[in-house]
């Protein structure tokens, strides 16, 4: 009987959204369930394509890159999530993502789209998208942008 409660717990938590293997072990452990038994149910899970770390770090990138944040930020968030560095990084790699594009509309969401007048509000945006996971030639081409 738990068995099949541990299978329909899994399979809920992965019907409403992506769960890296992390996010979904700590989620049935603190439903009480036994750690053999969740890594079971996961292996079953991970061989029938229901669960998998490379499709949640793809949408989690999608999701996140869409709401304003860097390669940077998105790649510790996924980091602490239990995605392994080697799709991290494969999945940035194969991303098309224009990184340039959306530091620039970040600083202008935020800020406006003047060119800071002096260096204190220059610094502010430049930490403000560091905060944000952008590299520093993201920053810095996000307020060169405005000059082309």
């Amino acid at each position: 009987m738990k068995q099949q409660s541990l299978n329909e717990r899994a399979m809920n938590l992965l019907a409403r959204r992506e769960h890296s293997v992390a996010e979904l072990t700590t989620k049935l452990l603190k439903a009480n369930f036994d750690i053999d038994d969740i890594n079971t149910v996961i292996s079953k899970l991970k061989s029938a394509g229901l669960q998998s770390d490379q499709r949640f770090a793809e949408n989690y990138l999608r999701y996140r890159s869409q709401r304003g944040f860097g390669s940077q930020r998105i790649r510790l968030e996924l980091k602490e999530r239990g995605v392994a560095d080697e799709i991290i990084n494969n999945t940035l790699k194969e991303a098309s993502i224009d990184w340039f594009s959306i530091a620039t509309t970040v600083r202008c969401k935020r800020f406006g789209e003047q060119y800071p007048d002096d260096y204190k509000d220059r610094a502010k945006q430049q930490r403000f998208l560091q905060y944000r996971g952008f590299t520093h030639e993201q920053i810095t081409e996000s307020f060169n942008a405005e000059s082309t």
